[in-house]
């Protein structure tokens, strides 16, 4: 059941496609980003989300500062008595403007590095696409610019801490560590404020009209945003700029952080801290080397920009995705050699897989099929869809190579790389796995909402692929 019909403003600015239409052929109208109407339990869902979430990054940082990150120890302790809510919050780090210092700094270093250095590395790096790229068509048709340059933010960032930590010595390699919790409330304010400037923008001055959704629902059009693309002039992107910087090129300095700390507290840094660092920063690195690539994601292609992405990049992806870490300075971890080659095989096979499947799908793209998948021209399904201005496009969905193992392969390899980085943690707590459980149901989840999505933009196209490609992520299983 709806919990409301769209708003008076959908229409206005929708009238062409929403006039005697539904929801259901709206889709089919080129509006197949995120839903039109809102079930109640996806808005119970939303409003759980929106309450609890900061507390859930808070309850799992605050468990490794308190309890040597046990996350069963904070309940036992409530449940007897042993401690009170009040006790638990008066005793974590509150917010200093020592940390708002060192935030501002770092998001305002991230925006110049974004909005003014026009990338060079695509001009000496073989095979790296950068520069001025175009992303994917919008479901109002419209196709946007996009200075792809976040390699270049990476090395640049990463340039001046080893500078400072080898040289100028202007701040302490564990400044990240020494304060995370002041940062966590820093990092809360501006994912809020940038959700909440986001969500007026949309409704005052929208970078597209046609390209905005409004269920008629307060709480959903806020969690999952209303515009497609918010930019501010030609730009600066809200889902570029927040969901690489400043939250991932962050991932790998938080963890350079927590390596420090260990070095520090126990004189020396172990193999999995190592292990942690070296996998989690293939990662970070393959996002960056293939930014144009994240382009065509789902990220961008389909999801508007609300609290979800934008609360979520600031605060949920650095304070959640670098768990492992985290937990490794308060439980340091050495594993045997065989431990250490079944892990580090178990992330490489698994950054293959990703790469591989990936690659393939760009390939594909790039060539509109003339080329050649594990040695053979590719096969694929031949459908169309319809952008809101009526114009019809055809497309091709592929069914060879690794997209013919799976419709989501690429998912099967995320999943590999994430396990990976939770056993280098060992079997001591459960904190470290909260990573691989949060991204089984995120990607399953992800890869259902996509498919939904696909369903709706490509109609009878969509089930030709599916009968063709059965499996969603794991072969005969799922």
């Amino acid at each position: 059941m709806a919990a409301s019909q769209s708003s008076g403003t959908t229409k206005r600015r929708n009238k062409n496609v929403s006039n005697g239409v539904n929801g259901s052929e709206k889709e089919q109208l080129g509006q197949w980003g995120r839903a039109w109407e809102v079930d109640w339990f996806s808005l119970i869902s939303v409003i759980l989300l929106l309450c609890f979430a900061p507390f859930i990054v808070f309850y799992f940082v605050m468990a490794c500062d308190q309890y040597d990150c046990s996350v069963t120890e904070p309940v036992a302790d409530l449940y007897t008595g042993k401690s009170s809510l009040p006790d638990i919050w008066n005793r974590a780090p509150s917010f200093t403007w020592t940390a708002a210092k060192i935030y501002s700094i770092w998001v305002t270093f991230q925006i110049v590095l974004y909005m003014c250095l026009p990338d060079l590395c695509h001009k000496f790096l073989p095979g790296y696409v950068g520069g001025v790229q175009e992303g994917a068509r919008t479901p109002a048709g419209t196709v946007n610019n996009y200075e792809v340059n976040g390699l270049q933010c990476w090395i640049v960032t990463h340039a001046v801490w080893f500078a400072n930590a080898y040289y100028f010595k202007w701040f302490s390699p564990t400044i990240i560590f020494d304060n995370w919790i002041p940062l966590l409330w820093c990092a809360n304010i501006l994912g809020y404020s940038v959700s909440t400037f986001a969500f007026i923008k949309a409704y005052l001055f929208p970078t597209n009209a046609k390209d905005c959704k409004f269920t008629g629902n307060f709480f959903y059009n806020y969690m999952m945003g209303v515009e497609f693309n918010p930019r501010i002039g030609s730009w600066f992107d809200f889902k570029l700029f927040f969901n690489g910087r400043p939250g991932i090129i962050a991932w790998t300095l938080i963890n350079l952080s927590y390596a420090a700390k260990q070095q520090e507290l126990y004189g020396r840094v172990t193999n999995s801290m190592i292990l942690v660092n070296v996998l989690q920063g293939i990662y970070v690195l393959d996002f960056f080397w293939n930014e144009a690539w994240y382009l065509k994601t789902i990220d961008i292609c389909h999801d508007h920009f609300g609290w979800y992405l934008g609360w979520g990049d600031c605060v949920w992806l650095p304070f959640l995705y670098t768990l492992q870490g985290l937990y490794l300075v308060y439980n340091p971890v050495q594993l045997s050699t065989s431990n250490v080659v079944g892990v580090l095989l178990l992330g490489l096979v698994g950054y293959y897989i990703f790469r591989m499947t990936n690659h393939q799908k760009d390939l594909f793209r790039r060539t509109d099929g003339n080329c050649k998948i594990w040695g053979r021209k590719p096969a694929y399904i031949e459908c169309s869809y319809t952008s809101v201005d009526g114009t019809k496009h055809q497309s091709k969905l592929m069914i060879s190579g690794f997209w013919g193992v799976a419709r989501h392969f690429n998912y099967t390899g995320d999943l590999m790389g994430s396990l990976s980085y939770c056993l280098a943690c060992g079997f001591g707590h459960l904190l470290p796995y909260f990573y691989i459980i949060y991204m089984t149901i995120l990607l399953v989840h992800r890869c259902i909402r996509d498919e939904h999505r696909c369903s709706s933009k490509y109609g009878t196209g969509w089930k030709r692929y599916t009968d063709a490609v059965p499996c969603r992520i794991l072969p005969a299983i799922f």
